[in-house]
């Protein structure tokens, strides 16, 4: 830091400090050198307003300023390339053809770690309908992920989605529901999509966020920074929607107690069914599976974790035929049904996802014959569900649609 002194007086001097010398002065033009007896102020540079004071502080902030604001601006510049730019590995116009845009696959293999982007993708696969996947980032008109486009028409909200493409083509998974069954499964919907789904975006978003963050997928030198930016603005948005919704004011353990209510009774209406509603797949199997895939493969160690894979083991059973059947490219370790310490064999291969172009289901089921699908795994007699996760599920499901559609 820079220090000035000075003495007051009427008259013009000029003294000149030197180091282990007396203080002599004189007078501003004369040669005469006279004593001086007094005090001697000394004040900071910065504090004392003169003119190198200004510029010497307004040059250090100027340059931190500049420093500063051009690190942000690239900084700024970067994330939004990283979350605006489209990955898309083909090229496809909408016309008939369905554009389903969605967030980018995570890093640990699910599909997605959003339950409503897992249950659209999961519902064209039920039908078996060709797609094209855009993770390109961008919302819908109304603010909203998933969205698609076909034939040019912006489509957003599962349940419009869903309404919209059987009106246009004509499919309904439902329509071999009773108005009864309708009515139950449209219940079943509600709970799950205005309930449970808040139950499971704590877990992710907020009671175990470290976990989350890793999961995330955002390469390049700020990737660290851009999923901890993420993980800390969906954290913030979870609990502010959750207060409006009113299953934020309670606390962590009431909020656990409510979804492990919600998971019970998941439990109690499969029962030892396939699917939710019966033999075949429907509307709401899609809305279900991926909500529990979030709790299955997302949160390690976590109590809904913990329930399904221990005490509700038909929920895991129901969301491993699930993936067997509609994600045959989604590979998973076979000790992932059980908690840890309960089964020694597994699967080696690595858990890889294709972050699929064009998708049809008929053209991969044929290509998963030599994967680890292979492998089967019978449960005990004690185990509560009596079912079993053998391959024979999953041919007689396929067997069972082959039938009647050559009836």
């Amino acid at each position: 830091m820079h220090w000035v002194a000075g003495i007051a007086s009427s008259r013009s001097f000029v003294v000149d400090l030197d180091r282990n010398q007396s203080l002599p002065f004189g007078l501003y033009g004369s040669d005469h050198r006279h004593s001086f007896h007094g005090y001697i102020v000394a004040s900071p540079l910065h504090d004392f307003g003169g003119n190198m004071s200004g510029l010497v502080s307004d040059s250090w902030w100027r340059k931190t300023l500049y420093m500063t604001g051009g690190a942000l601006l690239a900084a700024a510049a970067y994330l939004f390339y990283e979350l605006l730019s489209v990955r898309k590995e083909l090229e496809l116009d909408s016309k008939d053809a369905i554009i389903l845009h969605q967030f980018a696959r995570p890093k640990n293999g699910m599909p997605s770690l959003s339950p409503f982007c897992l249950k659209m993708e999961t519902y064209l696969r039920m039908l078996d309908l060709p797609y094209q996947n855009y993770f390109d980032g961008s919302l819908s008109p109304q603010g909203k992920m998933p969205w698609i486009e076909y034939n040019h028409d912006r489509v957003s909200g599962t349940e419009f989605i869903m309404d919209f493409l059987e009106e246009k083509l004509g499919m309904n998974l439902n329509k071999s529901l009773s108005r009864q069954e309708q009515a139950v499964a449209r219940a079943i919907t509600r709970m799950v999509e205005e309930h449970l789904y808040w139950m499971i975006a704590y877990c992710q978003w907020v009671d175990n966020v470290e976990e989350t963050q890793k999961m995330l997928e955002a390469p390049g030198p700020l990737g660290e920074v851009l999923r901890w930016t993420l993980c800390q603005l969906n954290g913030g948005l979870v609990k502010k929607e959750m207060y409006c919704h009113g299953v934020g004011r309670f606390s962590r353990d009431e909020v656990y107690m409510l979804m492990e209510r919600d998971l019970r009774t998941l439990a109690s209406l499969l029962g030892d069914k396939k699917y939710i509603m019966g033999s075949r797949a429907s509307n709401v199997d899609a809305t279900v599976f991926g909500h529990l895939a979030q709790a299955m493969w997302t949160l390690p160690g976590t109590r809904p974790q913990q329930l399904i894979k221990g005490e509700l083991i038909n929920l895991a059973m129901y969301c491993e035929r699930i993936r067997r059947k509609f994600w045959p490219e989604w590979l998973v370790n076979l000790d992932d049904l059980y908690l840890e310490g309960e089964n020694d064999s597994s699967c080696d291969t690595p858990s890889h996802l294709q972050e699929c172009g064009l998708f049809s289901r008929t053209d991969t089921l044929d290509e998963s014959s030599g994967s680890c699908l292979t492998h089967t795994h019978t449960l005990s007699p004690d185990d509560r569900s009596g079912c079993s996760l053998s391959d024979s599920d999953i041919e007689l499901d396929g067997s069972d649609d082959e039938h009647q559609a050559k009836a």
